[in-house]
């Protein structure tokens, strides 16, 4: 009896039109800025910046991407989805690499979180760009090609460690943020190139024509409403500011704590997210696509918080090694490796789809403009306040993270909404339109 073929690779096979070219081109973030993120918080300590500031500085960046997060509803359904990302694409990712690039001190670094917090606005556009023309069922798919594609950008890590081991930290991020600004230019001009304009975004470009932005903004009224009038739009709001949380205390100071608390070599850095990624992409093409597969999606739910808080807990009970890294070391975080790759892979992927499918479908970018912005106001403290622990101990923001995570466990089994029956989930049962 022929084996069926894995559902992800049909449905990364079967790919057209929009999705296609925002799958296809998201694997350009390895050769730019995903070379660069693995040493963006030890380039910063390494020009001075204190873990209080790095803290601030993750927090300032929340703030200027609920300021663009709020804009984004508005700007998406004026300049459509497509020229609204390829726009603020440009100001979002190509300007801060190069003031990266020549940073000095904190004042460089607090002027690029500033600008990058645009890139909120263009996640509300890309989001609309990449689903608007699909089918429900599709949807969980989608994002989780999107989380492969992102995972398989990882691979490029060596690249980075051997200008680390070659050239010195500091001179080797400076080269990696130029060479960021022309692969992300690149990758602008490709998706321009290859995407066109939602059948939505045109409907809304005409509604919007000659309506003043003041005007787009008081409507805001009435789309808060829809927001609050919806437990499933507030109950994956929740989840999604309890990931987001976790993931900005990771993403900030899960490095610095290895390297700093640890005893992990620079030059090694960059080679603990390529594994992760690597672990993320085998769930993602295993076991994943089985466990979400079913109409519910409560239970997976649930062993994504288990697992991410197991992997949390483990990186804190790791003795602290002040003369470098044991072969326990690393062993023991191999095992966070797996933990976070299964937790952090299968959440991203579950929050987004429940965000996108519990939305309303004609008023999708105002919609998700307020829940980003949501989001972002309750994630945005934790950046200040996990640098504020991480300047007494490197592992109590972790202990921070536990508590959110087990906080989502909570809210999970206790407060579970289905999304509309769920029945897009089921790919036997599809149904044509986007919630």
């Amino acid at each position: 009896m022929p084996r069926s073929p894995n559902p992800l690779v049909t449905s990364l096979v079967g790919l057209r039109g929009n999705g296609r070219a925002c799958v296809y081109t998201e694997p350009m973030w390895g050769l730019s800025m995903m070379l660069v993120l693995p040493y963006a918080s030890v380039f910063m300590l390494a020009l001075g910046v204190k873990d209080q500031q790095i803290g601030l500085l993750a927090t300032i960046s929340m703030l200027s991407q609920v300021v663009f997060g709020l804009l984004s509803g508005v700007l998406t359904d004026k300049l459509g989805r497509r020229l609204t990302t390829a726009v603020f694409d440009v100001i979002a990712w190509a300007i801060p690499c190069l003031i990266w690039a020549f940073a000095q001190n904190f004042w460089w670094f607090l002027a690029a979180s500033v600008v990058n917090g645009a890139w909120q606005l263009t996640q509300n556009s890309w989001d609309c760009l990449l689903v608007e023309d699909v089918d429900r069922g599709e949807i969980t798919k989608l994002y989780s090609l999107i989380k492969v594609a992102a995972e398989f950008s990882a691979l490029f890590a060596p690249i980075a460690a051997l200008l680390v081991s070659n050239l010195g930290l500091v001179p080797a991020v400076r080269i990696l943020y130029v060479n960021a600004f022309f692969i992300m230019a690149a990758k602008i001009l490709i998706l321009w190139r290859w995407t066109t304009e939602t059948q939505t975004g045109r409907l809304r470009k005409e509604q919007t024509r000659g309506v003043s932005m003041w005007r787009l903004l008081g409507q805001y009224r009435g789309v808060v409403g829809l927001v609050l009038g919806s437990k499933g739009t507030i109950f994956s709001l929740t989840l999604s500011a309890i990931v987001g949380a976790v993931a900005l205390v990771n993403g900030t100071f899960w490095q610095l704590a290895i390297s700093q608390r640890l005893g992990v070599p620079d030059p090694l850095l960059p080679f603990f997210p390529m594994v992760r990624s690597l672990l993320s992409v085998a769930f993602f093409f295993t076991v994943i696509p089985f466990l979400t597969h079913a109409k519910h999606l409560k239970r997976p739910t649930l062993w994504g918080f288990g697992s991410y808080l197991a992997g949390q807990l483990l990186l804190v009970l790791i003795p602290a090694s002040a003369g470098g890294a044991r072969a326990s070391t690393y062993g023991l975080l191999a095992v966070c490796l797996l933990l976070d790759a299964f937790g952090a892979g299968i959440l991203f992927m579950l929050t987004e789809s429940l965000v996108a499918l519990h939305v309303d479908k004609h008023e999708r970018s105002r919609v998700m403009a307020i829940q980003r912005t949501c989001v972002m106001l309750v994630t945005a403290p934790f950046g200040w306040i996990s640098g504020w622990l991480s300047g007494m101990d490197r592992a109590w923001p972790f202990i921070m993270t536990s508590a959110l995570l087990v906080l989502g466990v909570v809210v999970t089994f206790r407060w579970w909404v289905t999304t509309h029956s769920e029945p897009a989930l089921d790919d036997q049962a599809p149904t044509p339109s986007r919630p």
